[in-house]
């Protein structure tokens, strides 16, 4: 039996369905999302309801973080089909505003965080984390749940919003949930999508990457040499560009020239026209 879920298009609709909830002694787990829903999202869906007796998700996909030329027209929208799958999820509200509820005329207000949207992806889009931290921001402030829970494979992401959560007093735990990938390894991501069958196939040199350096470090390969030998494999893989591929410190995001706890590996690149992410923990 599919659960009941309903839709609201407003922040003051959104408070007082999760404050409902909370005077009913529930916890409740908020699930941002742009759409375009895979099994990567469903998972944090589930991973909320571990965590809370009630799952809520928003699908918005927010202006502020594309940059001039990236794909905010053609990012794929489907909120009837999303909606199915939330519902069959276990979520039991979701919250689907429009840009103009967002950000009405006069918005005047971002959210920096310093340092770390300087890093890794930050080089190639800037501005993209202070729209990412601005709409995550309005987003807890609207709902005030008890927990909110973001994917691990954007963990750059997943960094800025646990400091600006922390920085701001923001009362909403933030928990991350481990990347979903295919059978052959490729982490979930709704730009897939993008890929024509040679890319998809192509693509796999980046988390086969990732695992190769991962296992040349802990044999005792120098990190520069490892890195290097990963971004030849990578390149060899039919990448038209490498963003990065880094050993950092989990939390701060600084580059590590050896290993040590809380590091993690961390790659983007270009494939065909699809830009792709990954990381995993060393």
């Amino acid at each position: 039996m599919t659960h009941r879920m309903h839709i609201v298009r407003t922040p003051a609709e959104l408070r007082a369905a999760v404050l409902a909830w909370q005077q009913q002694g529930k916890r409740v787990a908020l699930v941002p999302t742009m759409g375009a829903l895979h099994a990567g999202h469903l998972a944090l869906v589930t991973k909320g309801l571990t965590m809370a007796d009630v799952a809520v998700a928003s699908i918005f996909v927010n202006p502020k973080q594309f940059g001039p030329g990236e794909d905010l027209e053609r990012y794929p929208r489907d909120e009837r089909g999303d909606a199915v799958k939330l519902a069959g999820a276990g979520c039991s509200l979701l919250y689907a505003p429009d840009v103009a509820t967002m950000y009405p005329p006069g918005f005047a207000s971002f959210v920096r965080v310093s340092g770390l949207p300087d890093l890794l992806c930050g080089r190639v889009r800037p501005g993209h984390f202070d729209g990412v931290a601005t709409v995550v921001a309005k987003l807890l402030c609207a709902a005030q749940a008890d927990v909110a829970v973001f994917g691990e494979k954007d963990w750059q992401q997943l960094a800025i919003i646990r400091r600006m959560a922390a920085d701001l007093d923001i009362a909403t735990a933030i928990a991350g949930c481990a990347i979903v990938r295919d059978a052959d390894g490729l982490a979930l991501s709704s730009r897939n999508a993008y890929l024509s069958a040679d890319e998809r196939a192509r693509a796999l040199g980046l988390p086969r990457a990732l695992m190769a350096t991962r296992e040349a470090i802990l044999a005792g390969m120098p990190v520069a040499a490892a890195l290097a030998a990963g971004e030849r494999g990578i390149k060899a893989a039919g990448f038209a560009r490498l963003d990065y591929l880094e050993l950092v410190d989990g939390e701060t995001l600084h580059s590590m020239g050896a290993p040590a706890q809380g590091a993690r590996l961390m790659a983007a690149g270009v494939i065909g026209t699809t830009r792709l992410i990954d990381n995993i923990a060393l």
